[in-house]
């Protein structure tokens, strides 16, 4: 690694720390100027292919999967860290069936399965473009189902 400072190729590890996701974090000093920096290290994975309902695949992205949680928690009291909680099972959900052939149902189906149990109106909005429902019946029937809410009327829909 250079030293940003003076690009010496020689520097000492002061400190080392692992942090979520396998990545390492490693406080160095340049041997020859005595600047000191850190770097980063993370592991590649090699994530398998996402079979989407279209029937094309696309390489899974941790992004894209974290994007979609955010939306669908956008002003909730759902903390940032309880989203990266939220791709972390998702992502390693997707890692353990490898060898399978993972869908982007599949992986809906986890996300919604956590978010039902982190905050209903995220679960209902993520649900609501996940399962794509066909008419607002459908969608009642849905809430009706999962949160016993039955309107005293018709004109309340």
């Amino acid at each position: 690694m250079k030293c940003p400072e003076c690009q010496n190729s020689d520097s000492r590890v002061l400190e080392t720390r692992v942090y979520k996701d396998n990545e390492i974090r490693r406080r160095r000093e340049c041997t020859d100027c005595k600047s000191r920096f850190t770097t980063v290290e993370t592991v590649f994975v090699n994530y398998p292919l996402i079979q989407k309902r279209d029937g094309c695949q696309e390489p899974f992205s941790k992004e894209k999967l974290r994007k979609g949680i955010q939306l669908a928690c956008l002003k909730r009291p759902v903390s940032l860290s309880q989203i990266e909680d939220i791709v972390s099972k998702v992502t390693k959900t997707v890692l353990e069936d490898k060898g399978k052939s993972v869908t982007a149902i599949d992986i809906g189906l986890s996300v919604v399965k956590e978010l039902k149990k982190l905050d209903d109106v995220a679960y209902v909005r993520f649900a609501s473009v996940y399962k794509e429902f066909k008419d607002v019946k459908e969608f009642v029937e849905t809430l009706q189902k999962d949160f016993i809410f039955k309107p005293r009327n018709e004109n309340q829909l």
